[in-house]
């Protein structure tokens, strides 16, 4: 390089260096990085030095090669992130599946505790989907029966379940 170029270079440096990595923070938030950032842009801004035009607009050029690395660097780090937490979740999801399979089995247990008018307005319910005024019309009852027969059944249900429930909670909670 020769030496009027060197020294054009190093009176940008010395004039940008601090606006850059300023500006940088402005995405980015941390000073080291931001630092890194503006260094690896002079870095290739001195490569391409030599070959840029003389009327070329250096402080442009290095503020849009600025924005566009931290940018750049955003995209990346939530890329890192992304894979990161993906790792983490994968032993979650396995433990979420064992518990989930566990808990379908108690459910069913539990169901079939449940006396047989009560369990047939609870399924009716729950798993069909049905109203209550529904269930009554169905099954030739009044809603108060299906609201006490519900009320019994979902008693039994949270007597039955909540051992289990604690352990749940404390599973998508940790």
């Amino acid at each position: 390089m020769s030496p009027e170029n060197r020294k054009k270079f190093e009176r940008l440096f010395k004039e940008l260096f601090a606006p850059l990595c300023g500006f940088s923070m402005k995405y980015i938030y941390d000073l080291d990085d931001a630092k890194n950032i503006v260094h690896e842009v002079f870095m290739s801004f001195w490569e391409k030095f030599e070959n840029l035009p003389d009327d070329a607009n250096h402080k442009s050029y290095l503020y849009t090669a600025v924005r566009n690395k931290s940018l750049n660097f955003i995209r990346d780090r939530k890329k890192h992130i992304v894979l990161e937490e993906a790792e983490d979740e994968e032993p979650v999801e396995e433990n979420r599946s064992l518990e989930t399979a566990e808990l379908e089995k108690e459910i069913e247990i539990a169901l079939q505790s449940l006396p047989e008018k009560c369990r047939e307005v609870f399924e009716l319910n729950r798993q069909e989907g049905l109203k209550y005024a529904e269930i009554a019309e169905k099954l030739n009852i009044s809603i108060k029966t299906v609201e006490a027969q519900m009320s019994k059944a979902l008693a039994i249900m949270r007597e039955h379940l909540k051992d289990f429930m604690i352990a749940l909670i404390f599973l998508f909670f940790r």
